[in-house]
């Protein structure tokens, strides 16, 4: 595996998990949870599942709306259906709740400059966009909508259906609406990775010397055998005169 290549996977996965870590932390911030993140909760108290494991069933169902919608799935999108949901449930295991405000607000102001820090990881690995993002762009390819429109009509109804369903809604859902974009775009610009080099191709204007530089230089022609004494007819002939024979 290439030195290239090595970075991109381990930034995907370092991003995977730390992004798992970042959405654990909301939760035990207690101020609010990302859109998706609200509709997972709400769903884990109907069902008694954890919400990671949430997390990864409601990924799954959303990569099968991939299918009418044409689009091709990477190894990032099915890496991120269950790394992220793994990563929050450990995160949960380990980290108590956090009850008053003077630990609520560092909690959620650190989960979600970690949250900027994982998109920006795993996503300029370009292994292929999430489930969730890779619904937005294709209903935005379907529908001829902008992104933002597509992006924000998902979320309100994400949103919406999580909060009546129980879900975490507060302040720390509206902080992350307006940070997780600039944040995002600050770090995919950090943790960007150069195009691999194309491979050196041993061409023949480098590899051959040219024609004239190889070719051996032309003999020099064979001096004449001088003719017999008293033969004319066999003489070298004159360079300003050709003699005609008597």
């Amino acid at each position: 595996m290439s030195t290239h290549l090595t970075r991109r996977v381990v930034q995907l996965y370092v991003g995977l998990a730390l992004y798992g870590v970042s959405s654990g932390l909301l939760v035990r911030a207690g101020l609010g949870l990302e859109p998706w993140g609200v509709l997972h909760q709400g769903l884990a108290k109907h069902t008694g599942l954890s919400i990671g494991v949430v997390s990864i069933i409601v990924g799954a169902a959303v990569l099968l709306l991939w299918i009418p919608l044409r689009q091709r799935p990477g190894l990032g999108t099915v890496s991120n259906v269950f790394a992220i949901g793994v990563f929050m449930d450990a995160t949960l295991a380990v980290v108590p709740d956090v009850h008053g405000l003077l630990g609520q607000v560092p909690l959620t102001a650190a989960a979600i400059v970690c949250n900027g820090v994982a998109t920006g990881l795993y996503i300029s690995a370009r292994f292929g966009p999430g489930p969730r993002d890779g619904l937005m762009t294709g209903l935005h390819r379907a529908t001829g909508r902008s992104i933002r429109l597509v992006r924000t009509s998902l979320e309100v109804v994400v949103v919406a259906t999580g909060f009546l369903l129980g879900g975490s809604l507060g302040v720390g859902t509206v902080l992350y609406a307006l940070a997780i974009g600039p944040l995002a775009q600050f770090f995919l610009r950090v943790f960007a990775i150069p195009e691999a080099p194309p491979a050196t191709a041993t061409t023949s204007a480098t590899s051959t010397p040219t024609a004239s530089a190889s070719a051996p230089a032309p003999a020099p022609a064979p001096a004449p055998a001088p003719a017999p004494e008293g033969n004319p007819a066999v003489a070298p002939a004159s360079p300003k005169r050709a003699i005609l024979p008597r």
